[in-house]
């Protein structure tokens, strides 16, 4: 899906404002007139980031962020008002929010403000896949696969490894093919980079 950075204000003028703003270092944009239209389209992993404003009319920008933590507690918030006070922006921190700035603003500062919000995202949303990637391929291997793993990644030789599990080096040569196989891994330096990326528990193979 497209990076898109959201718009939700109750002020036209604003929002075509912010429009033209992002528009020009490339940014793309959805707006949104009040809360319920931008919650009617906002699904969890969207990339990007939403910028919306306090006072609107039905749901007010504070309880629409609840609402949007509700739905994704990762997605970044960024709120922007012209009755800012400090109690007010404590709660929008402490609730989540990546970002509470007052009108009127810098354009160039809530751009950056964007920008690292975006990329902070989108960091975190990679890094959530790859985790995923490598859940999967763990998961993929047999009880007795994950033995001789823990085996290998503690150090243990085909044989100590035959002897703490009462099977031949012959099987723990199998084992040790298939599960180097199913991780698509051809050395060890690989295996040990890629549990540690896992953060592989080697607890099933103790002496």
């Amino acid at each position: 899906m497209e990076i898109c950075v959201y718009v939700v204000d109750d002020d036209q003028q604003v929002r075509e404002s912010l429009e033209w703003l992002l528009e020009s270092v490339n940014l793309t944009t959805q707006l949104f007139k009040n809360g319920q239209e931008f919650l009617d389209t906002f699904m969890i992993g969207l990339p990007g980031c939403v910028v919306l404003d306090v006072r609107m009319p039905g749901i007010n920008g504070m309880d629409l962020h609840q609402l949007i933590k509700k739905i994704d507690k990762d997605f970044p918030v960024i709120i922007v008002t012209g009755h800012a006070d400090v109690p007010m922006a404590l709660r929008a921190m402490k609730e989540g929010a990546f970002d509470f700035i007052e009108k009127p603003y810098n354009d160039q500062h809530l751009l950056a403000r964007i920008q690292v919000a975006i990329h902070q995202h989108g960091a975190a949303q990679r890094e959530q896949e790859k985790n995923k990637t490598l859940t999967v391929l763990f998961n993929q291997l047999s009880k007795r696969e994950t033995q001789v793993l823990d085996g290998v990644l503690q150090g243990k030789s085909n044989k100590s490894i035959a002897e703490f599990l009462c099977i031949s080096v012959k099987t723990i040569e199998v084992h040790r093919a298939n599960l180097m196989h199913k991780l698509n891994v051809k050395t060890v330096t690989e295996l040990v980079r890629l549990a540690i990326e896992a953060d592989h528990d080697q607890t099933t193979c103790q002496d």
